[in-house]
C-alpha cells in the first residue's frame, strides 16, 4: 500500500466516524435537519429493535422528533466503534460498515431517568458531498425504566 493510498484511507476513517458522531448530535440536539442530511437519498433507519418504526431517513426523522419529545435530557455515548472501509485490492472503496456500542441515558421531563444499550450496525457510501449514512440499524440489548 503506498502512502497516499494509506493516507486517503485515513482519511475515509476519519469521515466515517465523523458521520457517526453526527448522528448521536443530532439526536441529542433534536437537530433533525441535520440528521436526514447524514443520510443518502435512500436511506434508512430501524429502530425496530428498540421498539421503533423502520422506513426512510425522512420519515423516521419526523417520528423521532415526536418521540424524543418525551426525554428533554438525552446523550448517546457511541463507543467501540469498528469501522470497515470496502476493500478494493488495497485500495479504498466507496462503502463502509461500522458495529458501534452505545449507552444512551434519557431523562423524562418528570425528572426520572431511562437508560438503554445495545449495539448500532451502520452502513454508509461515499457521495458527492461526502460520506453518508444508507443504513442504521439499532439492537437495543438492555434498559432500566424508573422504578415506581
Amino acid at each position: 500500500m503506498t502512502l497516499r493510498v494509506e493516507l486517503a484511507t485515513l482519511m475515509d476513517r476519519l469521515a466515517v466516524d465523523d458521520v457517526v458522531t453526527g448522528y448521536a448530535a443530532a439526536v441529542d440536539d433534536a437537530d433533525w435537519a441535520a440528521y436526514r442530511d447524514l443520510f443518502t437519498l435512500d436511506g434508512r433507519a430501524d429502530y425496530r429493535g428498540s421498539g421503533g418504526i423502520e422506513g426512510p431517513a425522512a420519515e423516521v426523522a419526523d417520528w423521532l422528533a415526536e418521540t424524543m419529545r418525551l426525554f428533554p435530557v438525552r446523550q448517546h455515548l457511541v463507543v467501540n466503534r469498528l469501522i470497515r472501509l470496502q476493500d478494493l485490492g488495497g485500495y479504498p472503496g466507496d462503502t463502509a460498515e461500522v458495529r458501534a456500542d452505545y449507552v444512551n441515558p434519557m431523562r423524562f421531563e418528570s425528572g426520572e431517568d431511562f437508560v438503554c444499550g445495545g449495539r448500532y450496525a451502520f452502513g454508509l457510501a461515499r457521495t458527492d458531498a461526502g460520506w453518508r449514512l444508507r443504513s442504521v440499524v439499532v439492537h437495543e440489548k438492555w434498559r432500566r425504566m424508573p422504578s415506581g
